[in-house]
């Protein structure tokens, strides 16, 4: 194990700037490895998880919505946050279930990521989903999704050609392809 005091930075006070639906900001006040001090805003997230439902003809279900932030539609695996106090699984199952209407008998915890450690603490826990059966979504009131079935091929073509651009899902086809 390395030692890694020289990059640690120490917390010398913290203080919640902004207070959101979802999303936290905080900015601590640091001390950094050479003495001096800088203040660190942060976004802080209460964790998420990602399923990647594999149907029994290999391809995998993913939803197409509108991401305002962006201003277009994007295709991406189904994900969501975890309500407090929820296991990882019983939100992986909850999402799959409000979002596609698919249940499954088989579930794999594959890892998880951070997928913006400069200005977040959010992590996202990976799960695939297989034995899948169709039932009825059960969206949130402001949830617009299309369910739409891909192949990991055309997935892999679309992060290469740009078109596909979520992290989320590229770190999901990632793992896809490496197990």
């Amino acid at each position: 194990m390395s030692n890694d005091s020289h990059l640690i930075e120490e917390t010398l006070d913290s203080r919640r700037v902004f207070d959101g639906n979802l999303l936290h900001i905080n900015c601590d006040r640091v001390r950094l490895p050479d003495g001096g001090q800088v203040d660190r805003e942060y976004v802080v997230h209460p964790g998420a998880v990602m399923i990647l439902p594999v149907l029994d003809d290999g391809r995998l279900l993913m939803e197409r919505q509108y991401r305002y932030p962006l201003k277009q539609v994007v295709v991406e695996f189904p994900a969501g946050k975890i309500d407090p106090g929820e296991d990882t699984l019983a939100c992986a199952q909850r999402e799959l279930q409000e979002e596609t209407g698919y249940s499954a008998s088989e579930w794999e915890y594959l890892g998880a990521f951070h997928p913006l450690v400069s200005y977040s603490d959010e992590i996202i826990h990976i799960y695939r989903a297989r034995g899948l059966t169709a039932g009825a979504t059960n969206l949130d009131e402001e949830e617009f999704v299309e369910i739409v079935p891909m192949s990991l091929d055309q997935l892999k073509a679309g992060i290469l050609d740009g078109s596909m651009t979520d992290a989320k899902t590229i770190t999901g086809v990632f793992w896809l392809l490496n197990r």
